[in-house]
């Protein structure tokens, strides 16, 4: 566990529209050894079929993302305190070459898990989600997953390309990077070119609450599904933006509307304290179609909800750790 806690730049000390942009206002560090999370950016969308411009997500989530700051007004978690957190900088991707981009994607978040660091990374559509699940193997076996979406995203191809942002959860299952069984989706919803990609879904053990469940079960009982789903397992978050309603988060590839709302999201999230999170992304954030950064402001928010369970989780883990002298 790094010795020094790295703290964003206030805005009370410093306007939030000075100084360079990072996520948080924090420190860029390269070397992840000295952190215990690193926010990683993913500026990719080449497997995006309908509407782009994720690639520009990590840029403009950096901007807005100096709105949060330190302490969270719920749980109180103080995640500056509990976690050296600091800006990784961007994976280095090829705009033209998925599979380059997949294996750099890949290599970043090996070398941060290595170093005993958990990535939060900041998409890029929805594919960054495998590659970044390769770099995250853990060594208690597949992650579970708790993955917020208006669509399941396991789909077996597109124009006969399996490699694209409706099929990563398949891959992962096939990869055996995820453990079905301990894998939930919250929120899916919209029309379907086949049954075949859900009905594959249920058939592997996914449990999937649509948002129509999702309103019959109230929050409570959501949370209550999702940490049942979980267990006490390595975990990992994956938040695509279009499981909000569009309403509050238009800029997006994929809209569909009957979302759930953003406090809806934010209290799942916070309802996940106590969990094993070992990592997590938010992705398919299209500036180009935004009103007013609002979707950026959103993922900027949501990411540091994510920062605040995912910060308490490391700190947890390291009381875990048995001393080196246990005398």
């Amino acid at each position: 566990m790094s010795t020094h806690k790295h703290r964003p730049i206030l805005g009370d000390r410093r306007p939030r529209f000075a100084g360079l942009t990072t996520f948080m206002r924090l420190p860029h560090v390269t070397d992840p050894s000295q952190v215990d999370i690193a926010i990683v950016g993913v500026p990719w969308d080449a497997s995006t079929v309908n509407r782009p411009g994720a690639r520009h997500a990590p840029r403009q989530i950096r901007e807005m993302s100096g709105w949060m700051r330190l302490i969270h007004p719920t749980s109180g978690i103080a995640p500056y305190e509990l976690c050296s957190v600091a800006d990784y900088g961007d994976v280095p991707v090829n705009p033209l070459n998925l599979q380059e981009t997949m294996g750099a994607i890949t290599e970043a978040i090996r070398h941060i898990s290595a170093s005993g660091a958990a990535p939060l990374v900041v998409g890029g559509d929805h594919l960054t989600t495998l590659p970044v699940l390769r770099g995250l193997v853990s060594k208690e076996g597949p992650l579970g997953v708790i993955h917020f979406d208006a669509h399941s995203d396991t789909m077996d191809e597109i124009y006969g390309d399996k490699y694209n942002h409706a099929t990563p959860f398949r891959r992962a299952v096939e990869e055996k990077l995820i453990d079905p069984r301990r894998t939930v989706q919250i929120g899916i919803r919209g029309s379907h070119y086949e049954p075949e990609p859900h009905r594959w879904a249920l058939e592997q053990g996914f449990r999937i609450i649509t948002i129509e469940e999702f309103y019959d079960l109230g929050i409570a009982k959501v949370i209550a599904e999702a940490r049942r789903t979980l267990g006490a397992g390595p975990a990992y978050i994956s938040f695509d933006v279009d499981g909000l309603d569009p309403s509050y988060a238009p800029g997006t590839g994929t809209p569909e509307v009957g979302g759930f709302t953003t406090l809806e999201a934010m209290r799942v999230i916070r309802g996940l304290e106590g969990l094993d999170i070992r990592g997590a992304d938010i992705v398919e954030v299209s500036p180009p179609f935004d009103t007013n950064n609002s979707t950026a402001l959103v993922a900027a928010t949501l990411l540091f909800e994510i920062l605040c369970v995912a910060a308490k989780a490391h700190a947890e883990r390291q009381t875990r750790v048995p001393s080196a002298n246990p005398d």
